[in-house]
């Protein structure tokens, strides 16, 4: 991958756990790999097809001076954010803080905190058969859009389906949003459970009645082992609501385990659906 690097930005900030470091202030020193495609750019000679290293150190500089922190730690993990949020053609940030005149009252050179930090893809089934239904699935897609650290980058058509699993219900309305995180898949799913309970999702029944549903489908291509989050998710193969809006979205997107596209995990669906009717 490409990238675009600065050493040693200085920045004067007034951070530090010891108030007097708050008050007095010190010179920090901040250096970063931007990850980003620069063929085109180069190509053209065009910055517009670039990121300009002169304006992410401007950025660098107005998170420093905006608030005041502890930690060296917390710094790093907000000019990675800062970085990633305001510059769309970056896909990645490795992120080092320096600190030069840390109070350690022993001979050193300096003491550092090195971050990378990325975007990764994630395609999640929403759905909802309680109360206004399309109304709650597009205020919930808001709410991941305005959360700061993911944006919806497309949305499948919302369609009526029968329950599934538990038939004693009524009919959902599902779809799939494809989007790009910060989050790590754990965090991810801990936020998504969050925006349920705001929406007062309650589990009495298994697969019964639900004001809103989130399922993590796919993050990236990883398979996990975590018993929190399972992934990819386990019974999308089996469910025409998750797979047709999201062959929408991904049609030639391989699931990982099963090794077969999107579309074509559809068209077996479809067909052992015929052959059982």
């Amino acid at each position: 991958m490409d990238y675009i690097s600065v050493v040693d930005l200085e920045v004067y900030a007034f951070h530090g756990v010891l108030e007097e470091e708050k008050k007095q202030g010190q010179t920090f020193l901040i250096s970063f790999d931007a990850y980003l495609d620069l063929e085109t750019a180069g190509a053209e000679d065009d910055l517009g097809l670039s990121v300009s290293y002169a304006s992410m150190c401007y950025t660098i500089e107005d998170y420093f001076k905006s608030e005041k922190y502890n930690l060296i730690e917390t710094l790093a993990e907000g000019v990675a954010k800062s970085l990633l949020t305001t510059y769309d053609l970056i896909r990645g940030i490795k992120v080092t803080v320096k600190k030069p005149h840390a109070p350690i009252g022993r001979p050193f050179k300096c003491a550092s905190v090195t971050v990378e930090r990325y975007w990764h893809e994630a395609y999640i089934a929403i759905g909802s058969n309680m109360g206004k239904r399309e109304e709650i699935l597009l205020q919930a897609i808001e709410a991941i859009n305005v959360s700061g650290h993911s944006l919806v980058e497309k949305v499948s058509e919302l369609r009526e389906t029968k329950p599934w699993g538990y038939i004693d219900q009524e009919d959902f309305i599902n779809g799939v949003i494809r989007v790009k995180t910060l989050l790590s898949p754990r965090k991810l799913m801990e936020y998504l459970l969050d925006i349920e309970k705001t929406f007062k999702r309650e589990r009495e029944i298994h697969w019964g009645p639900r004001t809103l549903d989130l399922d993590l489908i796919f993050y990236d291509n990883l398979v996990t082992e975590d018993e929190k989050v399972v992934l990819p998710h386990p019974r999308m193969a089996q469910r025409r609501f998750v797979l047709k809006p999201l062959s929408e979205l991904a049609p030639f997107k391989v699931h990982p385990l099963l090794k077969k596209r999107v579309i074509d995990l559809l068209a077996e669906l479809e067909m052992n659906e015929v052959s059982h009717s």
